[in-house]
């Protein structure tokens, strides 16, 4: 279908596709592309023959070049909404035909429909005569200029690749991004819209002016309420034509599509009519004249002699002008100063291009707004005191105030429409060759007729109903504006940001250039594109700089919008690819080395825990490292799935997306990495190892407590946590374990009260202070006061630790509670020792079963190798094939019962020994140690919201890890929330600013 732009609304339709995509839709995709694969396809014509019966199981997702050409050759770049709403319109009609547009057609005359507008016929003349033929010439070579270089971007981008419907929207939208394209795509609509508002308003302003001033509903007796009644005149009929425009639009587009040609052959004709008329006037003047009195012009309404008086049947009789500036009609009446030293005289109000008038226009003429239009070069005798006998004399005033910017404000949709073309991509047979060459072609004439115009002139049914309305309500708010002067700033606005940011795509691309940027056009370049987006720029705040701000903010908060609400589709756009490139510009730098102390902060590695339906185990691990985080600094949220990648692929996928739905609900913002590997182990070190990038990798392990490490389905969970702690340890990572994960706040909760209690027990770096500064930063832990005890030995001074703390946190700039608890020295009670000994028996018993287990499997396997052997020795002899010295590898059955019994008996020994076992003095010195400092942390901190402890380090003896997991489920036994932090060997807070 051909969607022409001559009138008011037809070159909206577009838009109004655009406008339901952009508002909701129905959410399925609008693009057509031969590269997706197509489920439609039949699969028997695939697998015909034998030929490529090698590659028969990659059909499925890698079709045949025979059939990704035939699609290519097929390729329609129509979209979807076209064809509906061609089908809407003609039920008859059996099949949709392929577009068949032309660059003539398509988009030359579509270009110079737009372009020579209504601001060409009735404004250029006034600014000639305001600006001067200089300044205009500034004007229209600048507005000219910047049209001119974002056609050449968009030539470049239009060129890069298929062009289906949606013209600029699509466009910057493939480029820069939804965003970029939904709200530079909606500016433009507005834009749009308002050049409606602006159109119907010329047609309007040439009706009541000069074709027919006496339709006007309102009348002013007064000069001064004369445009008060036009404004409303220009209301009420703009009102009516653009209900009638609606009402048209509605029926069908097409209709005024057949129209189109018989439109621009009218433009066209008035355009050779001007020039025309320059050339009749430069030989044969009109006999148009203009009254001056002095060198002030007069308007001819209320007089019909341009004298002040006349000779009448020789008699001398004043005129109807006299009467307007002297308080009666005869000769001694007494006039207006100024009406009385001045001559009124007459002037050719057309002299031609013979009577030197362009030398006369070289130079600018710009007045306030209600000032008197003069000619210069006339005599002018001012006047010492002007009296007004009437409320206003007939002297033409200015009623705008003219200055160079706002001149370029006004012209500058003179020379829109360049995207008209672009706007019928859909409908173009080729657009990648139609759309560079049609419009350049159009802006190269229209160029030409506006310069030459310059130095010729002296002074002087299936349609979106919803989108529809909203257009017409839009286009009424220009309406009701009803100064074309003030509506032409306003689109240009639009215009404008839409033509930078096409510029700003092209520079991005080329300046990435990215292997998909091959354009064929290649008239082009990056500083091309960089100089018509800076011109736009300037443009913009050249014209209205209050205006600029304004649809600066309108497309921000689209873009916001639209970023919030989420695109649906990733179109490779340029805007992730200059992201790609900061951010390894970004890697390189921090690269160089560690952050400074004031620098750092916990870039966090989350390792979560999967369930047999790759769920996650503990969700509130991801809602306190969002508390904790705020959403500021790095976040890797990392899992391991045990099994080989080749077997664990889909569940692995799956269990990427439950972690990453989670990480959204938990307003978690990081990256999700998961590992599959042989054993949990070894994933969870190789994530410690190798997660993160350059220098954007973690510093800090958040994990939960193994609460099942006790179970006897699982007994030797602890191994796995304990070996996990030295790996951080080695990598030099600090580590967070929270204990009773679960009983933790999710994000909606909020504490009215309570406290943060920190048991600084060793120095390791500062991250038990750093750590509730940054919690209570969120609204869970805000109301939250922050305590921090630190435990005196006997040998140490209470009371200056205490000053000393306090001065320490006072240079920190944290405040805190500070107390200093005394932990005195007594005997190990009978409760510690009975602790230690069951400890032991219980990690001696472990040790046993493992052993037995492990006597049991080598048994297993020793028979079935010596089975395989006797096998074997028996196929040798039935081949007859001489062996020297044969062994006997069979087991005998007293040999196998005796072998059992030296089992059971060393077994039996072994659990013996667990009820003589004496506890080891250096074991129970640490329970001892344990048991104490639970007691005092459970006497001030029972009640806190959470505690923050000193992680203990794991001996160095790998054979007391089971120990090691003793004492530290006795150090935090009986508190609610538990935070077990462990530096990572290097100072993250300081006092120096």
């Amino acid at each position: 279908m051909i969607i022409d732009t001559s009138s008011p609304f037809p070159f909206l339709y577009k838009y109004f596709i655009l406008a339901e995509k952009l508002g909701g839709g129905d959410g399925t995709p609008r693009e057509n592309s031969p590269f997706i694969n197509n489920t439609d396809m039949e699969r028997e014509n695939i697998y015909e023959g034998k030929n490529m019966a090698l590659f028969e199981e990659e059909m499925d997702s890698n079709p045949m070049v025979s059939s990704l050409l035939n699609k290519l050759a097929n390729y329609t770049n129509l979209s979807q909404g076209v064809v509906e709403h061609e089908e809407d319109e003609d039920s008859k009609r059996k099949e949709i035909k392929a577009p068949r547009m032309g660059t003539f057609i398509g988009v030359y005359l579509p270009c110079l429909q737009n372009i020579l507008g209504v601001i060409l016929f009735l404004r250029l003349t006034w600014i000639v005569g305001a600006a001067g033929i200089l300044e205009s010439f500034i004007i229209v070579f600048m507005c000219c200029t910047c049209t001119m270089l974002t056609a050449i971007s968009m030539s470049a981008i239009a060129t890069n690749g298929v062009v289906p419907a949606g013209g600029s929207y699509y466009m910057i939208s493939r480029s820069l991004g939804p965003e970029f394209g939904g709200a530079v795509g909606l500016c433009f609509y507005l834009g749009t819209t308002f050049a409606g508002a602006m159109y119907i308003l010329g047609t309007i302003e040439i009706f009541l002016t000069y074709i027919s001033p006496s339709a006007a509903i309102f009348h002013s007796e007064d000069g001064e309420g004369e445009n008060v009644a036009m404004l409303n005149n220009m209301r009420v009929y703009g009102t009516c034509t653009l209900a009638l425009m609606a009402m048209v639009v509605f029926v069908g587009v097409k209709y005024v599509n057949k129209l189109a040609l018989v439109f621009l052959a009218c433009v066209i004709l008035s355009i050779l009519a001007i020039y025309a008329g320059v050339i009749k006037t430069a030989f044969d003047p009109p006999s148009i004249s203009v009254c001056l009195l002095g060198n002030r012009t007069l308007s001819k309404r209320a007089f019909d002699t341009c004298a002040k008086y006349e000779y009448r049947n020789n008699e001398t009789v004043t005129t109807d002008l006299w009467k307007l500036f002297c308080n009666g009609s005869m000769l001694s009446a007494k006039c207006d100063d100024y009406f009385a030293q001045n001559n009124v005289t007459e002037i050719k109000g057309i002299p031609g291009i013979a009577s030197g008038i362009i030398r006369e226009n070289l130079w600018s003429a710009y007045a306030d707004k209600g000032a008197f239009v003069e000619k210069k070069d006339k005599p002018s005798i001012p006047a010492s005191e002007e009296i007004k006998f009437i409320s206003s004399p007939p002297y033409v005033l200015t009623d705008i105030m003219t200055y160079f910017t706002m001149l370029v404000g006004i012209y500058f949709p003179s020379v829109t429409g360049i995207m008209a073309g672009s706007n019928r991509s859909g409908d173009l047979r080729d657009a990648q060759k139609s759309i560079p060459t049609g419009t350049i072609l159009a802006i190269v004439t229209t160029s030409f007729i506006c310069i030459l115009l310059v130095f010729g002139h002296g002074k002087a049914n299936g349609e979106p109903t919803w989108a529809l309305l909203l257009t017409a309500l839009i286009c009424e708010i220009g309406i009701l504006i009803a100064s074309l002067d003030s509506v032409a700033p306003i689109l240009s606005m639009f215009f404008l940001m839409c033509y930078m940011f096409v510029n700003l795509a092209c520079a991005v691309q080329t300046l990435l250039r990215t292997p998909n940027w091959r354009p064929r056009f290649k008239f082009y370049h990056w500083t091309l594109s960089f100089l018509g987006m800076s011109l736009c720029l300037a443009l913009m705040f050249i014209c209205s700089w209050y205006y600029a701000l304004f649809a600066m903010l309108i497309a921000g908060c689209i873009y916001k919008y639209i970023e919030y609400r989420g695109a649906e589709k990733e179109w490779g756009d340029g805007i992730r690819g200059l992201s790609l490139n900061a951010a390894r510009f970004a890697l390189l730098r921090v690269e160089h080395g560690p952050p400074h102390t004031k620098n750092w902060r916990p870039q966090v590695l989350v390792m979560l825990n999967l369930d047999s339906e790759q769920c996650v185990k503990h969700p509130r691990l991801l809602s306190f490292n969002t508390q904790l985080k705020a959403g500021k600094g790095l976040t890797i949220v990392g899992s391991v799935l045990e099994g080989t990648y080749l077997d664990k692929h889909q569940e692995a996928q799956r269990a990427e997306e439950n972690i990453r739905s989670l990480m959204g609900a938990e307003k978690t913002k990081g990256f999700c990495q998961l590992v599959v590997s042989s054993s949990l182990r070894d994933g969870m070190s190789h994530l410690i190892q190798s997660a993160g990038l350059g220098g954007m990798k973690h510093n800090t392990v958040l994990m939960a407590w193994p609460e099942s490490w006790k179970q006897s389905d699982n007994p030797f969970s602890w191994k796995n946590f304990v070996d996990t702690i030295r790996d951080t340890t080695a990598a030099q990572q600090a580590l967070m374990v929270a204990k009773n994960i679960d009983m933790f706040p999710q994000n909606q909760e909020r504490f009215s009260e309570g406290n943060i209690d920190v048991w600084w027990i060793v120095h390791d770096g500062g991250m038990l202070m750093l750590l509730p500064f940054l919690l209570r930063q969120h609204k869970v832990w805000r109301k939250c006061r922050m305590r921090i005890f630190t435990v005196a030995q006997m040998d140490d001074n209470s009371i200056q630790m205490k000053k000393d703390l306090q001065m320490f946190l006072y240079h920190l700039r944290i405040s805190a509670e500070v107390e200093v608890v005394e932990m005195v020295e007594n005997d190990i009670s009978a409760f510690t020792y009975e602790k230690t000994l069951m400890m032991e028996q219980r990690s001696q018993m472990l040790k046993q079963m493992q052993l037995s287990k492990n006597e049991r499997e080598r048994e297993a396997q020793l028979i079935h190798d010596r089975n395989t052997a006797s096998h074997s020795a028996a196929v040798a002899k039935t081949k007859e094939v001489a062996t020297p010295e044969k062994v006997q590898m069979t087991w005998t059955k007293e040999k196998l019962i005796s072998e059992k019994h030296k089992n059971k008996d060393t077994n039996a020994a072994g659990f013996r020994d667990l009820f003589t076992l004496k506890p080891n003095q250096s074991n129970v010195r640490r329970m001892h140690t344990a048991v104490k400092l639970n007691g005092v942390v459970l006497n001030k901190s029972q009640d806190a919201q959470l505690v923050l402890l000193n992680m203990p380090g794991p001996p160095k003896n790998r054979q007391g890890d089971e120990n090691y997991m003793e004492f530290l489920e006795v150090l935090t036994e009986g508190l609610n929330r538990v935070l077990l932090v462990r530096g990572g060997g290097r100072e993250v807070i300081t006092i120096y600013s």
